[in-house]
């Protein structure tokens, strides 16, 4: 049997503390410029946009459409996908896809949220919905 993948403890800090404690419960957080109502990822105090200060924990859907992957076929740890793929919310990310079919990936496919668990809090990627 396949021993299970071990994926790194998150490095946490006092400003990203709110969303790997929400990822504990099982919450996907990012943030909301109160200034200017966008939305980002990685959740940071500042708006990326417009530099205000005024952000705010939103819970995200964790929805989201692939909007370009490329497949890693040749890796010691074994073959994986590595996307950008864009929240229902807005934001884009990029992050791994994971617990699928690696070769069904297509870009437009939707995809969903899917924790992986670390010795801290939990990792989010994403698996075809």
């Amino acid at each position: 049997m396949a021993e299970a993948k071990k994926y790194p403890t998150p490095v946490t800090n006092p400003e990203t503390a709110p969303f790997w404690e929400a990822a504990k419960a099982g919450k996907f957080l990012i943030k909301r410029c109160t200034a200017c109502g966008e939305r980002h990822y990685f959740p940071r105090s500042i708006c990326p946009f417009c530099f205000s200060d005024k952000t705010e924990w939103e819970e995200a859907s964790g929805e989201a459409t692939v909007y370009t992957y490329s497949l890693m076929r040749k890796s010691p740890s074994g073959p994986y996908a590595i996307a950008y793929v864009t929240l229902k919310e807005g934001p884009s990310l990029q992050t791994n896809i994971v617990d699928c079919d690696l070769e069904k990936i297509k870009i437009g496919q939707k995809v969903k949220l899917v924790w992986k668990p670390t010795d801290g809090a939990p990792l989010p990627f994403f698996t075809a919905a």
